[in-house]
């Protein structure tokens, strides 16, 4: 059973160790509901003169000097090993929308157990948020109004199938699989892109400009997956 830490009724934003740019964590942090650590993020947060509502994790990798700015209160110790600091994160907060930064960049196998969290959890909304890209795991339908020529990618998790229009490829007809056939590189090609996916297996990758029409999105929709049984 889930056990939620925390409750927002606007998106939580949850950083974590990884690469986390000033200047793009700040906006995060005045338009977030509530502010939670994955474990060593809350040394990223403290850094940049914020503190967390929340720290969650195993705490192996939360300093000394850093534990004793923070009340005692806001630490949540889960301290099993089974997963990871962000999957621990992800399954205890209950919000509309989590918004993750400090997942993306720096280490690649890092990237790929978040991309995994995400499909392992696909009740839970959330936009990983980089440098370069926003990632999150697609809804079962989703509309976007974006460029033309802009950069629209899918890479499977699993087998999933579906249907898309206003993509330079659609992906009608097809059968993905990470073995098989993915859409990286696809390519917006009319200003409305509509996506209806079967199964909670498929990441959507955007450039970063897209967040704003991707949360915009998410809001207009109502489309989710069920938790898992």
């Amino acid at each position: 059973m889930k056990h939620s830490i925390v409750h927002s009724l606007t998106p939580v934003l949850l950083v974590g160790g990884g690469d986390c740019a000033p200047d793009q964590l700040g906006p995060l942090v005045r338009r977030a509901g509530a502010v939670v650590a994955a474990d060593g993020g809350a040394e990223v947060l403290l850094s940049s003169g914020h503190f967390p509502d929340a720290v969650i994790g195993d705490m192996d990798s939360l300093s000394d000097a850093a534990r004793a700015r923070l009340p005692a209160d806001r630490l949540h110790e889960i301290s099993e090993q089974d997963s990871t600091d962000f999957d621990k994160c992800l399954r205890s907060i209950e919000a509309p929308l989590v918004w993750g930064a400090g997942f993306l960049g720096a280490r690649l196998d890092h990237q790929l157990a978040a991309m995994t969290v995400l499909a392992r959890h696909p009740d839970r909304r959330c936009v990983l948020i980089g440098a370069e890209d926003v990632v999150m795991l697609a809804p079962p339908r989703l509309s976007l109004d974006l460029e033309p020529g802009a950069r629209f990618s899918l890479y499977p998790l699993g087998p999933v199938t579906g249907r898309s229009t206003g993509l330079r490829w659609n992906i009608d007809g097809l059968d993905f699989a990470p073995d098989r056939m993915t859409s990286t590189s696809n390519e917006v090609a009319a200003p409305r892109v509509d996506l209806w996916l079967d199964a909670p297996r498929m990441l959507l990758i955007l450039p970063v400009a897209a967040f704003p029409e991707l949360e915009r999105a998410l809001e207009r929709s109502d489309a989710r997956w069920p938790a898992p049984a």
